[in-house]
C-alpha cells in the first residue's frame, strides 16, 4: 500500500511539473529531485511552491566565491534595507546585488543549495563576496567548523 502511494505521488508529481514547465531542459532537474526526496506514505500531494521553484530558470551570476556567515551580535539591528537582521532567517548581504534579489548559493564541493533573499550590504572584504546568515551558511556548509568557503551563486529572481 505505501509503495504504490508512493509511485503515485511521483507519477502525479511528474505530471504537474511537465505540465507547466515550459522548457524541457529545465525538467531533468525536478525529475531527478523527485526521485531522491522522500515522500512521507501519508500524502498524496505535491506542495505548490516545489513545483514553481523547479519552473524559474537560473542566471548564472558568479561561481568559485567565497562565503561566510554573519556574527550573533547583529541580530535585532537593522540592515541596509531597513529590515531587521535575524540569523535563523534566510537573508545575504551583497555588495552590488539590488535589495530583493532572490540568490541560490551553491556549495561546489557538496552541490547543497539554500535559496536566500539579499537585504545588506556586505561583505566588506575583498576576498569574500557574500555574507549569509548562520541558519543558511550552516544548511551548506561541508563541517561545522569552517567559517568560509567557495559557493556558486545563481539568481532566481526578485523577492
Amino acid at each position: 500500500m505505501k509503495n504504490s502511494i508512493i509511485i503515485f505521488s511521483t507519477a502525479v508529481m511528474l505530471f504537474i511539473v511537465t505540465a507547466f514547465c515550459p522548457h524541457t531542459d529545465v525538467i531533468t532537474a525536478p525529475v531527478e529531485t523527485a526521485k531522491t526526496t522522500a515522500i512521507p506514505a501519508d500524502t498524496t500531494e505535491v506542495a505548490p511552491e516545489k513545483v514553481t521553484e523547479a519552473c524559474k530558470p537560473l542566471t548564472p551570476y558568479k561561481s568559485n566565491v567565497m562565503a561566510t556567515y554573519y556574527a550573533d551580535k547583529f541580530n535585532g539591528r537593522k540592515t541596509t534595507s531597513g529590515e531587521r537582521f535575524h540569523n535563523t532567517k534566510y537573508t545575504a548581504a551583497h555588495m552590488k546585488l539590488p535589495f530583493g534579489t532572490m540568490l541560490r548559493v551553491t556549495n561546489e564541493k557538496t552541490g547543497k543549495f539554500v535559496d536566500v533573499k539579499v537585504n545588506d550590504r556586505g561583505p566588506f572584504s575583498k576576498k569574500l563576496e557574500i555574507d549569509l546568515t548562520k541558519k543558511a551558511f550552516m544548511e551548506i556548509a561541508p563541517s561545522k567548523g569552517c567559517g568560509t568557503f567557495k559557493v556558486k551563486l545563481e539568481i532566481i529572481g526578485k523577492a
